[in-house]
């Protein structure tokens, strides 16, 4: 600035301006008045300074000015800064609890979807959940350890897509889906398994479907069957036992007539020829006297040992005292003797003995031989000779029983059937005779000894009946 001040004097003093002003500093013969010169340029000096500090003092009042303002603006911006500050501090704190509560609700939702799962996974049943167009939206474990398909490979795909062999019909599902009332299914198989379907459909206004709960009760149904049958056997076993007494005590005395008849006709010394008929029928009503009291002595031993204890037995002396009681018992209709019967035994060497109930598997070898009995003796062959084989061998922990006759075979229906048991239909008519059916030899070796009874047979060759029984 002061610069500026300089540059207009000298341009004062320049030009013509200058010759006449630097006059004014001359004497008259011509030497320069340094005196003027001295006071002029103070003079000059002076002014320029006041003018400079005028100047000063407008620019200093004017920057002061802008100082003051700058500074109400940088309070004004920082009025501003913290009250922004203070309210994204506000918003941040609102805003980091809602991402905290978002946080905790997918945590506790998680959890309870982890919950749930569990829930299903832990189920000791086969669950399976279907949309409204019947493709899978839940599988629970149990469903994939019975079909042996993941989640992950059924999600989304029509049911019988993903498991063919269910036991449902579309129709059946879609009645459900439709009426929204829950249906029962009962499904078994026969000494193998046993299955309660439930369907039902889901009743909220959000979600349309239903489920589907396959529970294997197996376990339960054998269990209860298993005490069904433990009471009727206790009944039959009370009822063998009367019929016994009440036979018995009758047969006995006929039996004492029978003989005491017999002994005085032994007596005489002569049987006239008319009366030698008679006498055949005397000794044929003997002997099936003697019969009689040997299926009641049977019946007697078998209600007897009704819920014993296991004991160690040799199952060749089980099967050899069973013989011993056919040969007394067991007749056929046509008149042959269980003990005409040729038998052919081939035991093993040194058997070991196996827990079981002797009364019960003598009535179910009992059983065998009556089979065998009456299918040998409906055998119309030609030069026919009847033949029971009995095999016994042990492999690694079970003893195997092989019972072969070559009598009238079965067929494959018969087969199927021979060990349900015997019942009467709707019409009070008999479905297969007694002797055709091993229900109870059946039930016996399965459930009360823990081992498998089978059937192989030829119409024209025979019937092989196959035990196993575990050793220990």
């Amino acid at each position: 600035m002061m610069k500026n001040h300089i540059a207009v004097v000298l341009l004062l003093l320049s030009g013509s301006v200058q010759a006449g002003f630097l006059d004014y500093f001359k004497n008259e013969s011509g030497g320069t008045k340094w005196q003027y010169v001295a006071n002029f340029s103070s003079a000059v000096l002076i002014l320029l300074l006041s003018i400079t500090v005028v100047i000063m003092l407008v620019r200093h009042q004017a920057a002061r000015r802008a100082n003051r303002e700058l500074n109400d603006i940088r309070k004004s911006l920082e009025d501003r800064v913290a009250e922004r500050t203070t309210t994204l501090a506000c918003a941040n704190e609102k805003l980091e609890a809602e991402v905290a509560e978002h946080l905790d609700t997918t945590a506790r939702l998680k959890g309870s979807e982890a919950y749930i799962k569990s829930i299903l996974d832990s189920m000791p049943l086969m669950l399976v959940g279907l949309n409204e167009d019947l493709e899978i939206t839940q599988w629970n474990s149990w469903a994939e350890k019975i079909t042996g398909a993941n989640w992950a490979q059924v999600l989304g795909k029509n049911l019988w897509e993903a498991y063919p062999t269910i036991t449902l019909t579309q129709e059946q599902v879609q009645e459900v889906m439709d009426t929204k009332k829950t249906l029962t299914i009962k499904h078994s198989q026969r000494s193998q398994y046993y299955f309660d379907i439930t369907l039902y459909a889901l009743q909220g206004n959000r979600e349309t479907g239903i489920v589907i709960l396959l529970d294997d009760v197996t376990k339960r149904v054998k269990a209860e069957n298993r005490l069904i049958e433990l009471d009727k056997m206790a009944s039959m076993g009370e009822l063998a036992a009367t019929m016994a007494q009440d036979v018995g005590t009758p047969l006995h005395a006929i039996v004492k007539h029978l003989n005491a008849i017999h002994s005085s006709v032994d007596q005489a010394d002569e049987i006239p020829d008319s009366m030698r008929g008679l006498y055949d029928e005397l000794v044929l009503a003997t002997d099936s006297s003697k019969q009689a009291l040997a299926i009641v002595s049977n019946l007697l031993e078998f209600s007897s040992h009704q819920g014993a204890a296991l004991q160690q037995a040799d199952l060749s002396e089980v099967i050899d005292h069973t013989l011993e009681l056919a040969n007394k018992i067991l007749i056929t209709p046509t008149g042959l003797q269980f003990k005409n019967i040729k038998i052919e035994r081939n035991y093993q060497d040194d058997l070991v003995k196996i827990p079981c109930q002797v009364a019960e598997l003598q009535q179910v070898f009992l059983g065998i031989f009556r089979h065998a009995c009456f299918a040998l003796g409906s055998c119309k062959r030609e030069g026919f000779t009847p033949v029971v084989k009995i095999n016994i061998d042990r492999f690694y922990d079970s003893i195997w029983v092989k019972i072969h006759h070559n009598g009238l075979g079965l067929t494959s229906e018969e087969q199927q059937d021979i060990f349900e048991p015997f019942f009467l239909n709707e019409n009070g008519e008999a479905q297969g005779l007694g002797s055709q059916r091993l229900s109870y030899p059946y039930f016996v070796v399965t459930e009360h000894h823990n081992g498998h009874m089978a059937v192989t047979s030829d119409v024209d060759v025979g019937t092989t009946f196959h035990i196993q029984l575990q050793v220990v």
